[in-house]
């Protein structure tokens, strides 16, 4: 049997997991400074198997501008240089033979403007899921008091608690996209 403290616990996590994969997703936008997490999740046909790059190979940044991939297998360095190309993040590899250098260029005022929505959008989903999960939330709490699982005090308490993690996740997710674009627009 669900109490208020599930609801709020279920709520809490799941806002939890939207500003999770909202960082995810924002690390993965380029921003003109080379960083591992632009090529760690590019998936890399590995002997007929999608495997993770950053499970192939180390990923280094040794200069601002540079990614190097170490490839664990040297005889990967095809399919890893493949599957970078193959994933269109407007980064061309090069292959040496014992690593791969992804030099990293710099970002058009044009390009640095398009990604800023591109944020934008992916954080204004965030919120959805966030309001979405307190929608949930409150209907569950609105059913505990209708089946006389709890009273109407805690009914409410419930909802202003449920209202106060909304407020707190969005702030969370506005101070992502703040960060993000700040680093974005930064050249």
């Amino acid at each position: 049997m669900e109490t208020l403290d599930d609801v709020l616990l279920e709520a809490d996590d799941k806002m939890t997991k939207s500003v999770t994969v909202l960082q995810q997703e924002l690390s993965g936008l380029r921003s003109g400074k080379a960083s591992p997490s632009l090529v760690d999740g590019i998936e890399v046909d590995y002997y007929g198997t999608k495997t993770k790059l950053k499970q192939l190979a180390s990923i280094a940044t040794p200069e601002p501008r540079l990614i190097v991939i170490n490839a664990f297998d040297p005889t990967s360095l095809q399919a890893i240089e493949k599957a970078i190309l193959a994933a269109n993040i407007g980064i061309t590899p090069m292959n040496d033979g014992r690593v791969i250098r992804v030099p990293i260029p710099e970002l058009s005022e044009q390009r640095r403007k398009e990604l800023v929505k591109v944020a934008h959008r992916m954080t204004e989903e965030a919120k959805v899921s966030i309001r979405n999960v307190r929608r949930d939330a409150n209907e569950q709490i609105k059913v505990l008091q209708k089946n006389s699982k709890i009273s109407e005090d805690e009914r409410d308490e419930g909802l202003k608690e449920i209202q106060k993690y909304t407020d707190d996740f969005s702030k969370k997710v506005d101070d992502l996209l703040a960060a993000k674009e700040k680093e974005l627009m930064t050249v």
